[in-house]
């Protein structure tokens, strides 16, 4: 099944209760070869009216970063562990994750990324756990910035963009994950990677 195949079922998906007061699905877009994917952890209100990820005030904040790592997001793919927007933007529950999982299975399986970042708790260790990889926290401050060999694929957790505009002193730490991740992609040979492989 093509891409535009699994985004088409996504857009009719009934099988949790997200679908029944979403206005879009947003299923994910950008470039569909890109060396690097982007996964956050669900729509925000500027996602679900849009229909496309990262819209909103975290989104211009993303574009800086990406720059800060010598992005653009042509190069990329963006997208959500869950596709429809949570209530009140409160985290996914479990069974929504579940019933979305499938979606960003293919997505992945599909675009083949050398790198995939995950933006979040939520979406950091719903990846991790796909890849049956544990870190023995579950806090993303432990973490973020690591670079985790998963197989083929470098899975490197980072804050999502939102926290930044409510806590300020992370703006500059997800600036530095993103040099960071700039450096990996580059020079992915020289990269100093935390392996749990």
């Amino acid at each position: 099944m093509a891409l535009n195949e699994i985004e088409a079922l996504a857009k009719t998906c009934k099988r949790c209760k997200l679908w029944s007061q979403r206005k879009n699905v947003v299923f994910g877009n950008g470039s569909l070869s890109p060396k690097v994917m982007l996964i956050g952890e669900a729509p925000g209100f500027n996602e679900d009216v849009g229909g496309k990820p990262f819209v909103g005030s975290a989104g211009k904040f993303l574009d800086e970063l990406l720059m800060q790592a010598g992005l653009t997001r042509d190069e990329i793919y963006i997208t959500n562990v869950v596709k429809c927007r949570p209530p009140k933007n409160r985290d996914p529950d479990r069974d929504e994750i579940l019933s979305c999982s499938p979606y960003l299975d293919k997505q992945i399986e599909l675009l083949s990324p050398a790198v995939i970042i995950t933006l979040g708790r939520v979406s950091t260790f719903e990846l991790l756990s796909k890849y049956g990889i544990d870190v023995n926290t579950s806090s993303i401050s432990k973490i973020h910035g690591w670079t985790i060999e998963a197989g083929r694929v470098k899975i490197v957790p980072s804050y999502h963009p939102a926290a930044a505009i409510y806590r300020n002193e992370l703006k500059d730490v997800l600036k530095e994950d993103f040099r960071r991740i700039g450096e990996l992609i580059k020079k992915p040979g020289q990269a100093k990677l935390t392996s749990f492989l």
